[in-house]
């Protein structure tokens, strides 16, 4: 990537967590950023915070289990910003439950969040870096793509749909030197660890997986980070 271009950055679910520490490690790197997330007055702030770095952010307040929210964001970045370089698909949600036991809702909010958005961040604007043939798409997908977890039926069939999501989008725009990289994060410490009693210390954080989102942008254009996979060293629960 150009050192004399400013990169142009979308996020999504990112005024926490794995995308706020995105954000943020992009933003001291000089990326434009365009946010979303469901808390308006969280999203002002860290807005804020993030153009203290001497970039431009566009955040726009969405709830990502509505289609036509999701599209409404696209379409306002797309007026902003000409190209798009980095789109992070972060949004997800997890929620635990028997599979043969839980509301037919727990499985469609699931995959709504975890797989639809990405579908329709991804198409969109994958359409603006292959006519750019340009561009790096991260889906932050799950250790739980590759095996079930217990107690999260739904979650593990959404997780895994978005790896496959992931590689699908990979093979058709690789002919357009568009990049494509799944991240696999085991137990990572955001806002779905709230109120543990477990060390902090033993969880993958964020700023491990920001780190490694901006380590693979750092490399030459010629090679492709198909996943990677971070896990907790020791994790007892």
């Amino acid at each position: 990537m150009s050192k004399n271009k400013k990169m142009n950055a979308v996020i999504t679910g990112a005024s926490k967590g794995i995308g706020r520490a995105i954000a943020s490690i992009l933003a001291r790197n000089g990326y434009n950023l365009a946010i979303c997330a469901r808390n308006s007055s969280e999203l002002k702030t860290f807005q804020n915070e993030l153009q203290d770095f001497g970039v431009t952010v566009f955040a726009q307040a969405i709830d990502c289990s509505k289609k036509e929210e999701v599209i409404s964001f696209f379409n306002s970045v797309k007026a902003k910003m000409p190209t798009i370089d980095v789109l992070i698909n972060n949004v997800g949600t997890f929620i635990p439950g028997n599979f043969l036991d839980e509301e037919d809702e727990v499985f469609e909010i699931q995959q709504q969040l975890n797989v639809n958005v990405a579908y329709y961040m991804s198409k969109n604007f994958g359409k603006m870096m292959r006519d750019a043939r340009s561009g790096h798409i991260f889906n932050v997908c799950s250790v739980a793509s590759r095996q079930t977890v217990e107690n999260a039926g739904s979650y593990s069939v959404t997780k895994t749909a978005m790896l496959s999501l992931n590689n699908v989008l990979r093979k058709e725009l690789a002919q357009f030197n568009v990049k494509v990289t799944a991240i696999l994060p085991g137990s990572t410490l955001t806002a779905s660890w709230e109120g543990t009693t477990i060390a902090a210390e033993t969880f993958v954080q964020p700023e491990d997986i920001a780190n490694s989102v901006y380590s693979i942008l750092s490399l030459s254009s010629g090679v492709n980070v198909d996943e990677i996979v971070l896990t907790p060293l020791k994790f007892d629960k």
